[in-house]
């Protein structure tokens, strides 16, 4: 089974692909979705975080990602305070979600959806890695179509490696700049390499 990591910059389309990936039948991890159940009342890591950061958890229990986000994207180290929290958490239940279909068995491949890739030094992890990209104007504009104002889009690209620069690292790139029939004819070409490259290893 290949261990596939779908990474890329924030708003470079790494949910539109994952989706069409789930689409077409393709085992899928979301690290994202992940997190979210490891900031979810009660955790061990939700704890941690609440005695980091002041004031910072909704009325449920769980944390307020709207208010931990402009603290952490304003201050590097408790960006960096809290990543020390959620991705040793995030990783281990990656790893058990990939035993899972191990031993279940009948997957040529399963896609993780891992953003931070690069900057957790986890490529290593995976047999190849799929990465979305486009130019910094469109991911500032994308965000701030989410809402964001031009100075939190700006502190969200900042805090992580340049879109092209993964993209460079990566084995095949997928660009969404484009039109959608675009994009998914690349989605299209780079799953068929890696059923093919999942059918030579077997």
């Amino acid at each position: 089974m290949l261990k596939i990591a779908l990474t890329g910059g924030i708003a470079t389309g790494k949910s539109y692909v994952l989706q069409k990936l789930q689409a077409r039948g393709v085992a899928c991890i979301d690290a994202d979705e992940i997190a979210h159940g490891v900031m979810a009342a009660g955790t061990e890591a939700t704890t941690a975080i609440a005695e980091r950061f002041d004031d910072v958890l909704a009325a449920d229990g769980a944390v307020d990602r709207q208010k931990l986000g402009p603290i952490v994207f304003a201050d590097p180290a408790a960006r960096r305070d809290l990543e020390a929290i959620v991705h040793p958490a995030v990783y281990r239940s990656i790893e058990a979600a990939l035993r899972a279909f191990e031993r279940i068995g009948g997957t040529p491949l399963v896609v993780v959806d891992v953003p931070l890739l690069y900057e957790t030094g986890r490529a290593s992890d995976f047999t190849k890695v799929v990465a979305t990209t486009c130019s910094p104007a469109t991911q500032l504009a994308r965000l701030q179509e989410r809402g964001f104002t031009a100075e939190a889009a700006q502190q969200r690209l900042d805090a992580q490696l340049p879109a092209e620069e993964k993209a460079r690292r990566a084995d095949y790139v997928i660009r969404t700049d484009g039109s959608f029939e675009e994009t998914n004819a690349q989605i299209d070409g780079v799953l068929a390499e890696l059923l093919h490259l999942a059918r030579s290893a077997d």
